[in-house]
């Protein structure tokens, strides 16, 4: 039976088109992987896995296990093995191919793009057989932050209009009750206005033309599930909201194979970029594993901005043009995302430095700055005035820059030697940013709010309290993995680049000191004569000081890797450098090393893509569908609830009921005062006075999770432990937790418990 239907608000098929209930067929796991015509019905479910919601804020950095299988076939053979062809058929292309072609460049990121969206799309689909799960199955596989990001997509798709979708999350009445709260401003929501505006358009406009845009199947479950309906095709809002963030996705590998190549000089450049992305694409990105997540949006921007900057660093002309790209890329990256500033911090970081030794062109580093503050202004209005755009590492690092460049004339004026000028300058750029940040941040009463700065030093002081154990307890917040450089060697990445970082510097160093040397006018002469190599010298410079911030940042907080592997695989390019491999390319042609190198890295590559093809799963979660339905059914529509910030997205996104904690931790010093007490139910406090202080936030039900009265992540992680760092006086006594489980009253009464939950009325 295949039951079409246009209208976005009728998923069930009408009772005159009800056909009788499909046979069962053999569950994915045992043999039956093929995909079968449209025209049956798609009955079966794979082996199911669910995972225990974790401890800390973010919940979507960590992987779900799954148990390894085999790649399907359908998977094998409709989508890998045309791929391989056509790719083996563009590496010979390359190979014969002497010149440079901008259209062989797009060309071919066109079509690495298409395959970097296939692979998204594979492994999400993989992971949770996310075609064959319901609308709430849908829903509870987004976990934490992604079921809060997704509960206002779904929020703008119901309302009658669009504007009427708009006003609703920008008065939201069920996130912190009972306050009202503009979500757009709270947690970075233009992605969800775009794509749900995009949505809407393309639905109106299916209903109009007729023609269809979702198929929807009955699904047996097994294992004494009822059986549910699925709907697939992006008629249905889940798979158009994951359909856009994977093809910007594979936008973006579009974006890398030009950078690669730009950066180069050598479409063979740009090829060992993407190839080098692809063998380490378990350690580069984890949008197929969490696609609401911000950087899932943000991130795409951040190389477009990068390679804008790559080629005003690399031109010879202030083009307009540039600019105003590098302005609409900077917004981009900044909106969704509220950590992009600090990454713009580490730009800053990496060219201020550039500019004292003379690598950049004092106009043209002065036109990047106004770009800059215009795009941080920009934001601020986009954000309704959010007051942590001006009171960031960035802004502040902007005004500090543009200060230095305005006394420039008196600082050259300094009667010292070069380098003791150059110290001088970068220690009062850094200590005046931090005093800057400081006092603005005290100005704007945005004192409190968590930045990655805070955490990377809460972990060198060794400072915990906890707010920072609640990050640092986390597997995606915790240090850099020991196997992870291991990982990077087996696939020669980390030596290429070890090897290019030794070139560079071998380059820089005589330069660096013919400039100390020299007065301003040979200084100037030096960086004419760099600007005329292919690429500039200020180029291998600028991209060698962002690999060394971004490993620095990758070692503290492990999520960063994101930032780190892109680098480490744009910067495997140069090694298509003539600049650099000059004299060894007069004596072995650069495309053999290139693509000997290439063999190479591919036995490792081609195995961490096949690991990535064998995760095969199903997403289930049985305790957590029998709780939102039993919420649905027994509770009123006004009732409030508290619990784990995992779990509380879930119960908005899913049981439209209003809550008064949410996993988005890091802004407001509110909302963490409201989590910290929602979660002394897991502290050694009292009953009566954890349930006063519920009662103060108009709770009305508490839902308590018993693995997290036990469960510790490593040494010093468990909910316990960080309640004994937090609330030393209670140390020795009960927890609370067990004494809920056994018997809560007479302050809390319990009133639903299934193998995971407990649901207890807050009396």
């Amino acid at each position: 039976m295949v039951v079409q239907t246009r209208n976005k608000h009728k998923d069930l098929p009408s009772k005159g088109d009800q056909a009788p209930r499909c046979p069962l067929r053999s569950r994915r796991g045992m043999g039956s992987g093929e995909r079968r015509p449209l025209t049956e019905d798609k009955c079966s479910r794979g082996p199911r896995a669910s995972s225990p919601a974790p401890i800390h804020p973010s919940g979507g950095g960590g992987r779900k296990g799954h148990a390894p299988g085999s790649l399907p076939r359908r998977l094998l053979i409709g989508t890998v093995q045309p791929f391989i062809g056509l790719f083996l058929e563009k590496l010979l292309k390359l190979r014969r191919y002497q010149g440079f072609s901008w259209n062989l460049t797009l060309s071919i990121g066109a079509f690495v793009g298409v395959m970097h969206w296939a692979h998204l799309t594979t492994l999400f689909e993989n992971d949770r057989h996310f075609s064959h799960l319901s609308t709430l199955e849908r829903e509870m596989t987004f976990r934490t932050e992604m079921g809060l990001y997704y509960s206002y997509f779904k929020t703008m798709i119901e309302a009658p209009t669009f504007l009427r979708g708009l006003w609703l999350i920008m008065n939201d009445r069920l996130t912190e009750f009972p306050l009202v709260i503009n979500a757009v401003k709270r947690f970075h929501l233009y992605p969800e206005v775009i794509i749900a505006f995009w949505y809407r358009v393309y639905i109106g406009t299916m209903d109009l033309t007729g023609i269809r845009t979702k198929v929807c199947w009955n699904v047996s479950r097994g294992q004494g599930l009822n059986p549910v309906e699925s709907c697939e095709g992006l008629g249905d809002p889940a798979c158009f909201y994951v359909t856009v963030i994977f093809v910007l996705n594979g936008l973006m590998m579009t974006l890398f194979f030009i950078y690669g190549t730009y950066l180069s000089g050598s479409q063979i450049g740009g090829l060992m970029t993407v190839l080098c992305y692809f063998f380490n694409h378990g350690e580069a990105t984890r949008v197929m594993w969490t696609p609401p997540l911000r950087e899932s949006f943000s991130y795409p921007f951040h190389v477009l901005q990068m390679l804008l900057i790559t080629h005003i660093l690399r031109s010879h002309q202030n083009c307009k043009k540039d600019f105003i790209a590098l302005l609409v890329s900077n917004v981009a990256f900044m909106l969704p995302w509220h950590f992009a500033q600090f990454i713009l911090f580490t730009q800053m970081a990496s060219l201020f430095p550039m500019y004292i030794v003379g690598y950049i062109e004092p106009y043209k580093f002065l036109k990047i700055i106004l770009v800059n503050m215009v795009s941080v202004a920009i934001c601020f209005v986009l954000m309704f005035g959010k007051s942590t755009y001006l009171s960031s590492y960035f802004a502040s690092s902007l005004i500090i820059t543009w200060g230095f460049m305005k006394k420039r004339s008196k600082v050259q004026k300094l009667q010292s030697s070069q380098y003791t000028i150059w110290l001088i300058q970068g220690f009062l750029w850094w200590s005046g940013t931090i005093v800057l940040k400081i006092l603005l941040s005290q100005l704007l009463a945005v004192s409190d709010h968590i930045h990655l700065s805070d955490l990377i030093t809460a972990r060198i002081l060794r400072y915990s309290d906890f707010d920072t154990l609640m990050y640092t307890c986390a597997p995606e917040f915790d240090f850099m993995e020991k196997e992870t450089p291991l990982r990077y060697t087996k696939t020669l990445l980390l030596p290429v680049v070890v090897m290019i970082s030794f070139l560079i510097f071998r380059k820089v160093i005589p330069d660096i000191f013919y400039m100390l040397s020299a007065g301003e006018t040979c200084i100037r002469k030096q960086l004419d004569r760099n600007e005329s190599k292919n690429p500039p010298t200020a180029l291998l410079v600028f991209h060698e000081l962002q690999l060394f911030a971004f490993a620095i940042l990758a070692i503290f907080i492990m999520r960063l890797k994101l930032f780190l592997t892109p680098h480490m695989s744009v910067m495997a390019s140069l090694v298509c450098s003539k600049q650099l491999f000059g004299r060894f390319f007069d004596r072995v042609r650069f495309e053999n090393f290139v693509f000997a190198l290439i063999a190479v890295m591919s036995i490792q590559g081609w195995l961490n893509l096949q690991s990535q093809w064998s995760i095969i799963g199903e997403f289930s979660n049985a305790p957590q569908e029998d709780l939102l339905q039993w919420i649905r059914q027994n509770t009123r529509s006004d009732a409030v609830f508290a619990g784990a910030m995992p779990t509380m997205a879930s119960v908005k996104l899913s049981a439209l009921r209003p809550i008064v904690n949410h996993p988005q931790y890091e802004d407001g010093g509110l909302s963490r005062t409201r989590t910290k007490i929602v979660y002394s139910v897991y502290s050694r406090k009292t009953a009566k006075e954890v349930r006063d202080k519920l009662l103060q936030l108009h709770v009305n039900y508490y839902i308590l999770e018993e693995a997290w009265c036990v469960v510790r992540t490593k040494p010093g992680c468990s909910m316990l432990e960080i309640w004994d760092v937090e609330d030393p006086t209670n140390a020795g006594k009960p927890s609370l937790c067990s004494i809920l489980v056994k018997d809560g009253r007479p302050y809390f009464t319990s009133v639903f418990q299934n193998s995971m939950y407990r649901v207890f009325r807050v009396n």
